[in-house]
């Protein structure tokens, strides 16, 4: 019997992928988790019914979200990623040379102990990782503490309920701000450019408001709503629309010309047309 698996993505749309069967069903104290093996994407993550990677295209997104700032960044030494408990952005941060250590912040032990069982293409970094700094627990009182400073700060958050919600506010953008080294960067999960404007709107008008250099850059993932995903970045410092380095040997989508390429938006996405302002300044540190 053909089993398929959907995702409302929107009241009025839907995607559909076939699977083999469910390999793994848990419901933690945050949400419900579940892998499936599909028909054409290979393993399969959700959380509450909704994709969170599959190993066709997470190489997209992984590289996207992780490489654009390593690499744009004068000397990454120390990264913090919040969220992200498949593991995909650890194995990322990990290949650089220049990082010494990668700090995973996340509430929900029971999806990394999932991506570790299931999907070790994904997690392959979370064990066995001397750059490996994993704390269990919730990543805003983390960054609310401010005892220590990162180069970059990767937000691999889910969508905006539950419990990622706060991850979305100003506040959470300030205090990532402070938690950053001079010259340092955030990234940050940015949602659908077809399904989610309204968020991506107030995400870069937020990050315009804290930091002095502010824009975006996306890239494309097929089983994301619309198959597009954008990525706000803040800067302290440089201009993250330009790779510092030479692109890492051996990544599938990255490389320095995909990584100025992801930056040249349609008139659609630009500042001028969401009417963000680059100049107002809210909020000073």
């Amino acid at each position: 019997m053909t089993q398929w698996f959907y995702e409302e993505q929107t009241q009025h749309t839907r995607l559909g992928i076939q699977v083999r069967r469910l390999v793994h069903q848990a419901k933690s104290p945050y949400q419900e988790i579940k892998v499936f093996e599909t028909m054409e994407y290979g393993m399969m993550l959700s959380l509450d019914d909704v994709i969170q990677l599959t190993e066709l295209d997470e190489f997209v997104y992984h590289e996207m979200l992780a490489h654009v700032p390593l690499h744009a960044h004068p000397a990454p030494r120390d990264v913090l990623i919040v969220g992200g408990g498949d593991g995909g952005m650890v194995r990322e941060a990990s290949k650089h040379l220049t990082v010494q250590r990668v700090v995973l912040a996340e509430i929900d032990e029971a999806v990394i102990q999932a991506s570790i069982n299931f999907i070790p293409s994904v997690s392959c970094a979370l064990t066995n990782n001397p750059k490996l700094d994993l704390r269990i627990g919730d990543a805003i009182h983390l960054v609310q503490q401010a005892n220590e400073e990162f180069d970059v700060i990767i937000v691999d958050s889910s969508d905006p309920v539950g419990p990622a919600e706060k991850l979305f506010t100003f506040d959470f953008y300030k205090a990532v701000y402070r938690a950053l080294k001079p010259g340092g960067m955030v990234t940050i999960q940015g949602e659908s450019p077809w399904m989610h404007r309204a968020l991506i709107k107030k995400v870069n008008s937020d990050l315009h408001n804290i930091f002095p250099i502010a824009t975006t850059y996306w890239g494309n993932i097929p089983t994301y709503p619309g198959g597009t995903m954008v990525f706000p970045i803040g800067s302290k410092g440089v201009d993250p629309r330009t790779p510092m380095r030479t692109a890492l040997h051996g990544l599938k989508y990255y490389s320095a010309d995909v990584h100025r390429a992801a930056f040249s938006l349609p008139y659609h996405l630009t500042p001028e047309h969401m009417e963000v302002s680059p100049t107002a300044k809210l909020w000073e540190g």
